[in-house]
């Protein structure tokens, strides 16, 4: 079996965490904008579990394929966001994707980046929030500085340094 990817290693950069909602999206592209600004390579990830996954190509009735095929699918959809995202091209990308709980994945692959970006909700829970479940762990738990993007607002919410 192909080797799923469940702990994310980055060697600095600044990492982005992207779920495919609109506050990922715009989180996305105030990381990108820094990232060229700084000169620093932009690090795109994505969580992942086989119930939040895309339905792999070889998927079918009866047939659960392997996960490195759900992992293919997730990796396939994060490249067509961020290309749809309209970056920079001198911004230098890489895409990851890792099988795990989504605020774990990225407070562990935060550990040698220069600064962890993540939008103020995602996928879920509570519209009133001001911060979503993973954002609110990330300020709290990460390694190295974190910044919230907050969707519609323009406003960036600074996380702890």
């Amino acid at each position: 079996m192909t080797h799923v990817c469940e702990v994310l290693a980055v060697d600095g950069g600044v990492l982005v965490g992207h779920d495919g909602s609109p506050d990922a999206r715009e989180a996305l592209c105030w990381a990108a904008g820094l990232a060229g600004r700084a000169g620093l390579a932009l690090q795109v990830v994505r969580s992942w579990a086989i119930t939040t996954a895309p339905r792999p190509r070889t998927w079918e009735p009866g047939y659960v394929p392997p996960l490195s095929d759900f992992e293919d699918a997730v990796h396939e959809r994060l490249r067509a966001d961020v290309a749809a995202a309209g970056l920079d091209p001198a911004v230098v990308v890489h895409t990851h994707v890792v099988h795990g709980p989504a605020a774990a994945s990225l407070i562990a692959a935060a550990e040698n980046a220069d600064l962890l970006v993540v939008g103020a909700r995602g996928r879920g829970g509570f519209a009133g929030l001001r911060l979503g479940s993973v954002s609110d762990q990330c300020v709290h738990h990460a390694p190295c500085p974190v910044t919230v993007v907050r969707h519609g607002t323009g406003r960036v919410m600074a996380g702890r340094e």
